[in-house]
């Protein structure tokens, strides 16, 4: 449904400490029911080598999403194109903090920015400080999505301020953690292509 409305990428997420955790078996049907030009993005928390490569194996993906403390080595290590989830902790106080850890990633594909907590690597529903991000789009050379507590009701207020290469959401528009709602779904899609044109 989410490819239907006009989704540009699907998130698969390999991390046993989300609610939203896939098995291999069940990527392989979502991949399986697709269309082309979809793109499949495989999420992973601090995996081991091991553990991508067994995925990568059986499953296709277009593009990996760290959402860890893996370093920039492990991340360009798979031969696939991949997002570098960096979120902003307390500690990340001025937009040029951001940026410095950004360049550490230089052979990512895109950098995510998502909002900090301590207990979860991502999927929180929180927002951060979006002027931050807005700077980081107009200084970073690489391109920026915007995660962190989006739904219908802000997503338009997110494109105009932050203007980032995409947003990335889960939460806003779930019935329950891991249930995407058909109906909130429609109405963020309705949303952001409003905007868009």
């Amino acid at each position: 449904m989410a490819a239907r409305l006009g989704a540009d990428a699907l998130g698969l997420v390999f991390y046993a400490g989300s609610k939203r955790v896939v098995s291999i078996e069940q990527a392989r049907q979502i991949v399986a029911v697709t269309p082309a030009f979809v793109s499949l993005v495989g999420l992973f928390v601090n995996p081991s080598q091991k553990q991508v490569e067994s995925v990568l194996a059986v499953v296709h993906l277009d593009c990996l999403q760290f959402h860890g403390d893996e370093t920039p080595e492990f991340c360009a290590s798979f031969a696939v194109p991949y997002l570098k989830a960096l979120r902003i902790a307390p500690a990340l106080s001025s937009a040029a903090d951001v940026l410095a850890l950004i360049e550490q990633y230089s052979t990512a594909s895109a950098i995510l920015l998502d909002a900090w907590d301590p207990l979860q690597a991502g999927g929180t529903g929180k927002q951060f400080d979006w002027s931050l991000a807005a700077h980081c789009v107009q200084q970073s050379e690489l391109p920026i999505v915007l995660a962190g507590g989006l739904d219908a009701a802000n997503a338009a207020d997110a494109i105009a301020r932050v203007r980032p290469w995409a947003l990335d959401l889960s939460s806003g528009v779930e019935s329950e953690p891991g249930i995407k709602d058909p109906q909130r779904l429609t109405v963020f899609f309705d949303e952001v292509n409003r905007v868009r044109t």
